[in-house]
């Protein structure tokens, strides 16, 4: 029997990109690049992977040019996440983009490729208006469960996986996953798949020593000054891998 899936394309957010999985040529990794990789190592083909997330991105653009750009590479597997960003925002229609994302969904799976519906993470234990965002989030969280099951596809409930919450799978910010949180998210995605989970990388937990002042100065103001002049943090970003491209395996 063949594998199911010799191509994988992710889109979405800064969830999706990878942003928190830093690597040393200032890149990022994250565990939509794991889930490839994880992909790669169980196939006995070799697979291809592109990634069309770009941080800061909302709901709209993200189920609109990156979903279509996404199907257009025709994979067998395509991750779509998002929404995360538009809770955060001042007003936003949960109704609204629910039945957006759901719509998307639906859409991605008619064109014949299998969806992984993946949510995001709860940050929000460790978040200033934590408590609002996470009202928010969990009222995203049930509008979406309460449309399954969707037809071809995976939901993977990140939002719902209490170990997560630890601050040791977030990254210095407290926004973003850290390097073990986003192997976390892979494993759960491999999980659901069916798909056996590599090895861990050897990532370990972030430690958050930064005082208050230095926190809100390094993180949370510049992130409220995006949000009232409507900047973005993935203004005039490219997608890290726009094209399928084979999955590297690392060295035996």
């Amino acid at each position: 029997m063949a594998f199911p899936y010799p191509s994988y394309v992710a889109v979405g957010d800064s969830f999706t990109e990878g942003v928190g999985d830093e690597t040393p040529d200032g890149g990022v990794r994250g565990w939509a690049d794991l889930v490839a990789l994880g992909l790669a190592l169980a196939s006995p083909e070799p697979v291809s992977y592109a990634n069309l997330a770009i941080r800061g991105r909302l709901l709209a653009p993200i189920v609109g040019d990156q979903l279509d750009a996404g199907i257009a590479l025709a994979p067998r597997l395509l991750s779509l996440n998002g929404g995360g960003n538009d809770i955060m925002r001042p007003r936003v229609s949960i109704a609204a983009i629910t039945d957006q994302l759901v719509g998307a969904v639906e859409r991605a799976a008619q064109s014949g490729t299998h969806v992984l519906l993946v949510s995001g993470a709860n940050p929000t234990r460790h978040l200033p208006l934590g408590r609002f965002i996470e009202s928010r989030g969990n009222e995203f969280a049930r509008g979406i469960r309460a449309r399954l099951p969707l037809a071809n596809t995976t939901f993977v409930d990140n939002w719902a996986d209490d170990e997560l919450a630890q601050l040791k799978y977030w990254s210095r910010d407290k926004l973003h996953l850290g390097p073990l949180g986003h192997e976390r998210v892979a494993g759960n995605v491999l999980a659901a798949l069916g798909v056996e989970v590599p090895g861990a990388t050897g990532a370990v937990g972030m430690q958050h020593e930064q005082r208050t002042s230095e926190y809100w100065r390094e993180y949370v103001l510049p992130w409220i000054g995006r949000r009232l002049t409507g900047r973005s943090s993935g203004d005039n970003r490219a997608p890290k891998i726009a094209t399928l491209q084979p999955v590297e395996l690392p060295e035996r």
